[in-house]
């Protein structure tokens, strides 16, 4: 289906503008609650977006490359647990894919890949992640059991030219190898529940996943029997060609940030490059364009909003940012998906303000306009986004043994 792409969003706080928390319909009392976020996700689920990312971070700076992030009461400080709150928003919807961010570098592997099978039961088969590698100081310190490890980018702004950076990617790397064997070490068999003979489980059939890298080793088994997506969706951000060549080696889905629709053909070159030289997964990359989007009636009431968050509170990124109408953000969608994207994942920069006009005024022109892939009622995330439900890797041995 040429220049159709799938739509997600992205949930951060009050928004991903900083200052958002501060327009009149933000709702800064109500942000560490549970209503809060189940009111954001039904309003993303009944536009029929694919799926939801949830930020998060293990300071109070999170990844902010300001020098006082820890210490200024300006900024939102302050959020839930992302993979906890995945989970409990799980039962309250019934559509939506879950997409919780986790950092690499500190919690334990087995713990991370336990907590997604339990969010892929949870969701009936709707749950993945958002992978970000390497931590900051303030992050290491939290935890106290690193001295060392990245300072942000070098000066030269380039990945590789970090030694620390480097393992941060390679650390990752291992971190979704373990979620994947952890995911494939029970068998979709592996329970029988034989009442007549009290076996509840066919031990033969969970697997010990015995991983040995260079950063940790896990033996045994998860202790969550095999999910329905089989292995939840793994997905990254990627900003340039390290970052590029994690996604093509590790991930299902990678998050892009084109400067326009004409930067787009350069950076799937260079995935498509990477996917060449390290990619195992059976399927292709899927990608997703990233766009920070505030919208409003008109251009001028846009602007007008814009310039008063500015004022307040400056945006760094390096997404690209559209400031209008929904019909400029449509216009922007149709770009994007002519430049051969799968999907593009929205930042709207005030909550709930712009998810509300996401999901009243942006999804119904663009599906009017033909831009937006129709809903095939598959039943998990993987089979929405076009990818099979992988085989425990261990029953495959088991067979061809």
């Amino acid at each position: 289906m040429p220049d159709r792409i799938h739509l997600a969003v992205a949930l951060d706080g009050a928004g991903w503008h900083p200052a958002a928390w501060r327009e009149p319909g933000a709702h800064p009392t109500a942000l560490t609650s549970a209503a809060y976020w189940r009111d954001l996700i039904r309003t993303a689920e009944g536009a029929g977006v694919l799926f939801a990312t949830i930020e998060d971070a293990l300071s109070l700076g999170g990844r902010s490359s300001e020098p006082d992030a820890e210490t200024r009461r300006d900024r939102v400080r302050g959020r839930l647990d992302a993979v906890l709150l995945a989970s409990f928003l799980a039962p309250v919807t019934g559509r939506i894919g879950l997409v919780p961010t986790v950092t690499t570098a500190h919690p334990e592997p087995f713990h991370v890949a336990t907590g997604l099978q339990t969010l892929d039961h949870a969701s009936r088969g709707r749950g993945g992640v958002r992978l970000v590698a390497g931590s900051t100081e303030q992050e290491r310190a939290n935890f106290g059991r690193r001295t060392g490890g990245p300072a942000g980018l070098p000066a030269s702004g380039r990945v590789e030219d970090d030694p620390a950076l480097l393992g941060a990617f390679r650390e990752a790397g291992e971190v979704a190898e373990v979620i994947r064997r952890l995911a494939d070490s029970w068998e979709d068999e592996a329970i029988v529940r034989d009442l007549e003979t009290g076996r509840f489980l066919d031990r033969d059939r969970v697997h010990n996943i015995d991983y040995a890298g260079e950063f940790f080793s896990i033996t045994g088994a998860s202790i969550v029997p095999r999910s329905p997506q089989g292995q939840p969706l793994i997905t990254a951000l990627a900003h340039q060609s390290v970052p590029y060549r994690f996604a093509a080696e590790h991930a299902d889905l990678v998050f892009i940030t084109p400067s326009d629709a004409a930067s787009v053909t350069g950076i799937l070159n260079e995935l498509r490059d990477a996917a060449d030289a390290v990619r195992t997964l059976d399927e292709p990359l899927r990608v997703f364009a990233d766009v920070l989007v505030l919208v409003e009636e008109t251009r001028e009431a846009a602007s007008a909003v814009w310039d008063r968050l500015q004022d307040r509170a400056t945006l760094t990124t390096d997404a690209r940012v559209v400031v209008g109408t929904a019909d400029d953000v449509v216009d922007e969608l149709r770009a994007l998906a002519a430049a051969g994207v799968d999907g593009i994942r929205l930042r709207p920069a005030r909550l709930p303000a712009d998810l509300e006009a996401i999901a009243a005024s942006v999804v119904p022109r663009a599906a009017e306009a033909g831009i937006l892939r129709p809903d095939d009622a598959a039943a998990t995330l993987r089979e929405r986004l076009g990818l099979p439900r992988p085989a425990s890797r261990y029953a495959r041995q088991e067979v061809g043994a």
